[in-house]
């Protein structure tokens, strides 16, 4: 996945091991989607549980959100599902 691999890259900027970066980075998300996918709970709701007040992850979020973070992935799925419609139609008309 790309967002493993750059927080990897990043945290070899940051002096991590390259291993332990692409580890953390693949942690990160295999515990975010086990967390999303064993509860019945808005995801929303969840990440308000594991963002402490002060911590690292509301800072991240509060940087993404000022960098438009959300717009683009809003963007990139809107592209990937427009993408999915014309591929379905070409398919369709074989």
């Amino acid at each position: 996945s790309h967002i493993p691999a750059m927080v990897a890259h990043i945290a070899a900027d940051l002096g991590i091991a390259p291993e332990e970066g692409r580890r953390l980075a693949v942690e990160t998300v295999l515990g975010a989607a086990r967390l999303a996918a064993q509860s019945s709970e808005p995801a929303s709701v969840l990440r308000e549980r594991v963002t402490s007040k002060g911590g690292t992850t509301e800072a991240a979020l509060r940087v993404m959100a000022e960098r438009g973070v959300k717009d683009g992935i809003v963007a990139g799925v809107m592209a990937a599902n427009a993408r999915g419609s014309e591929l379905g139609a070409q398919l369709g008309k074989d």
